[in-house]
């Protein structure tokens, strides 16, 4: 599961065990980004920061696991080589899931490499219920040949968390319990994460 997790809260963790349930996913590793090439526009909280959010949201659960491979990786942050490193490293055996918001799939054609990318990996786009489905129907016939068969539709229970109000609210002085893990909110209360 990529992402930039700025912060990552309970819609990221709920997507992720429903995923893991709903296609019996052995585990899921989050990937924070290192550098997401379509965030340049504004700024982005250090990698380190989210990477230990991350860690820190999902240590209770054993089927979870935290990779620093992007953060590690020199350069911008391509899923297409996070893909292909996991695929070097696990053999051609077992089957990769991408899982992502369903959102990130509508754009999904201006990703690097996206024939490459859909030809060594699945995608599990997840959505919320009243997401408008029709939208994903007008890219399935732009897709290369073959790869519509390789995304799959998920929809999750209806959270309307997202990562950009909680640093919003945090900005506002606002709360933000009960939208992500406690460890991670006082994480980013010490670390004076999201002030002005």
């Amino acid at each position: 599961m990529g992402g930039t997790f700025d912060p990552i809260h309970y819609g990221h963790l709920v997507t992720a065990e429903v995923a893991r349930c709903e296609f019996n996913l052995d585990k899921v590793i989050f990937i924070p980004s290192g550098h997401p090439p379509h965030k340049k526009d504004y700024e982005v909280t250090a990698a380190e920061h989210r990477y230990q959010m991350t860690v820190l949201a999902t240590a209770s659960n054993p089927y979870f696991e935290v990779s620093r491979i992007e953060i590690d990786r020199p350069g911008l942050s391509y899923t297409v080589d996070t893909v292909k490193e996991y695929r070097r490293l696990w053999g051609p055996e077992p089957e990769i899931y991408f899982i992502t918001g369903a959102d990130a799939i509508l754009e999904i054609l201006h990703w690097k490499d996206v024939d490459i990318l859909l030809d060594t990996c699945c995608f599990i786009a997840a959505t919320r219920p009243g997401f408008p489905l029709a939208r994903l129907e007008e890219v399935k016939p732009c897709l290369p040949q073959g790869a519509e068969g390789r995304i799959y539709l998920l929809e999750v229970p209806a959270l309307a968390i997202s990562s950009t109000d909680i640093r919003r609210r945090v900005r506002e002085g606002k709360s933000i319990k009960y939208l992500l893990p406690e460890p991670v909110e006082e994480y980013i209360r010490e670390q004076g994460l999201y002030r002005k």
